[in-house]
């Protein structure tokens, strides 16, 4: 079975098979992570359907449907307290096994409120199977691999955005609301079986490192100049993506656009470019370094946003692609900063950095949906440009 960890050296074995054997590991890494998260971004392809069933305003739709981010935040914080005391393998296996129930149970939310509970308690599996595979990514391999491995990760990330609301859409479509639901808890199992066969027994963190309490590793994180300014980068990272592909939905369905449901969905081929860039983040991390790295990120998203605001198809979908691109970028690259910056209790540090980032999910949802509600889509871009400005500032403050 392939070991997601395995380690990788040249000098021990042949040139083609180290190229296989990272292939493969890559792979694996990045169907694990697209597993993990494939429902928190794919219920955003059916927003538009999802308000007119429960009859609400968009606002309170975009809010519902990204209160898993409020989950992830929770779990992220608490997954990465007690880290060095979960095993590894069995947290990702149970969290990915349960989160099969929320999701399943959202075919059948009589109202807003039970939709909402279920979104945050579907957060609150992905977030625990997506820190404690963060976590052992940065523990099992090697400084030289870990750039890829997160990449890899990311990579599957970005995948379960264009895949999923594809998937979601067209289920929807032909299928109805609660088959959509369904068959994403069929992956959720799926992912759990993956984990199963590729992840190898590790002991927990506190048998091979001396005892520290979570709380004082956190301080002492929040502490470090360098982590903190990334985790603000995180937060404003995920508040600049669902700004724009939360809201974005409503202004592809009306006048001048006028979008259906399937259409809608095979709008989101616009992420299939940041599949293909995601993959070099580490490579382009490594080279150029970290900070130039998301500054260039973060400008090619800026670029995006004024074509967002155009009348013609082509132009927003343009404004899409750059956006998607700019942000997955900057993504990979701070979730490897973390990473490889955080020299002890790297599974608390990971754990703090996503409930940031899930956490500017969160507030974007709600700031932006606030702004997109009552002065309309231009206010929203407005917004997601000052944060992708915030996270560049931050970025002067990334320091090996």
């Amino acid at each position: 079975m392939t070991d997601l960890s395995t380690p990788l050296k040249p000098s021990a074995m042949a040139m083609d098979a180290h190229l296989s054997g990272l292939v493969l590991r890559s792979v694996v890494i990045g169907l694990t992570a697209f597993l993990t998260v494939v429902d928190l971004f794919a219920t955003q392809a059916i927003l538009p359907a999802l308000t007119r069933h429960y009859g609400v305003s968009p606002a309170a739709m975009g809010f519902a449907v990204n209160a898993s981010t409020f989950g992830m935040a929770v779990a992220g914080l608490v997954v990465g307290l007690f880290s060095p005391r979960i095993n590894r393998r069995t947290g990702i296996l149970i969290s990915l096994a349960l989160l099969a129930i929320p999701t399943s149970l959202l075919a059948s939310a009589p109202n807003l409120a039970v939709f909402t509970v279920l979104r945050v308690a579907q957060g609150l599996c992905m977030a625990s199977a997506f820190a404690l595979t963060l976590a052992y990514l940065g523990e099992q391999c090697s400084t030289i691999d870990a750039g890829g491995a997160f990449a890899a990760y990311i990579t599957g990330n970005v995948a379960s955005n264009l895949v999923g609301r594809l998937f979601s859409a067209a289920l929807a479509d032909g299928l109805g609301l609660a088959w959509n639901f369904y068959v994403f808890a069929a992956l959720n199992l799926a992912g759990a079986i993956l984990v199963f066969f590729t992840i190898k027994r590790v002991p927990p963190m506190h048998t091979t490192m001396p005892a520290t309490s979570p709380l004082i590793a956190a301080i002492a994180h929040w502490r470090n100049p360098s982590l903190r300014a990334a985790y603000g980068i995180g937060f404003c990272i995920l508040f600049a993506f669902i700004g724009t592909f939360t809201f974005v939905n409503f202004v592809l369905v009306r006048p001048p656009l006028s979008l259906g449901m399937m259409d809608l969905g095979l709008v989101y081929f616009v992420f299939l470019p940041s599949v293909v860039t995601t993959v070099l983040a580490g490579r382009v991390a490594s080279k150029l370094g970290t900070r130039p790295t998301i500054w260039v990120a973060l400008a090619i998203a800026g670029l995006g946003l004024p074509l967002m605001l155009r009348p013609h198809l082509s132009e927003v979908l343009t404004g899409m692609v750059l956006v998607g691109v700019g942000t997955f970028f900057a993504q990979a690259a701070a979730t490897a900063f973390v990473g490889q910056v955080a020299a002890a209790n790297r599974g608390i540090a990971s754990g703090t950095y996503l409930a940031c980032y899930f956490g500017g999910g969160l507030v974007g949802t709600a700031v932006l949906g606030r702004l997109f509600d009552t002065f309309g889509w231009p206010a929203c871009v407005l917004g997601v440009g000052a944060a992708l400005a915030a996270a560049g500032l931050l970025t002067f403050a990334l320091k090996r």
